[in-house]
């Protein structure tokens, strides 16, 4: 994305802040290939019978995001990484709703590395997943955003960095302990 792009999607962001309601119809345009690049890499993920399709997940996304008040908005990444938050809610959402369904629990297998979960298992995982990101809050929201941003809104270190205003390394020291973090508890599971 171009310098001007991300200087025009902080402009329709601080007119959203100052109450301008066209300025959510202003900015879709701008993230709704970002939004749906996210969406495609979270929902390659899950089986494929899955009833939630990318476009949907991407539309319930900026609907939440629309709904949202109270947050000053400063940027293109501080958008996408409360759209990261968002998305992880819908599909924990979902999860829920599926594992309820299920009401069946097989053992949670998770690959630490990048975090893949076996799509059979999915739903069972992203909730044990949300759980255990709520803990990892608790004694250090950084990390938990981190992993947030990684798993479920796809972002690399440097989009990252760049949301929560540190540098690239601290991206990566931080992902590291978190990840080291994370393999202990979910082996508890």
């Amino acid at each position: 994305m171009s310098e001007q792009q991300n200087s025009e999607i902080t402009q329709i962001l601080q007119d959203w802040n100052d109450g301008n309601e066209n300025a959510k119809e202003r900015l879709l345009p701008f993230v709704y290939d970002e939004l749906k690049r996210q969406a495609r890499i979270l929902m390659s993920r899950e089986r494929s019978n899955h009833t939630l399709q990318p476009t949907a997940l991407v539309h319930e996304a900026f609907m939440r995001l629309a709904e949202q008040s109270g947050i000053d908005w400063q940027n293109r990444s501080h958008f996408f990484g409360i759209a990261s938050r968002l998305m992880r809610q819908i599909l924990v959402d979902h999860a829920r709703l599926h594992a309820a369904e299920k009401r069946g629990s097989n053992p949670i297998h998770f690959s630490v590395d990048d975090l893949q979960i076996p799509v059979e298992q999915r739903a069972d995982s992203i909730l044990i997943l949300n759980d255990i990101l709520d803990q990892l809050a608790e004694f250090d929201e950084q990390q938990a955003q981190i992993v947030e941003m990684r798993f479920f809104g796809g972002m690399n270190n440097a989009e990252i960095a760049e949301a929560l205003e540190i540098s690239e390394r601290t991206v990566g020291r931080e992902w590291q302990s978190a990840k080291l973090w994370l393999f202990r508890e979910l082996s508890r599971n």
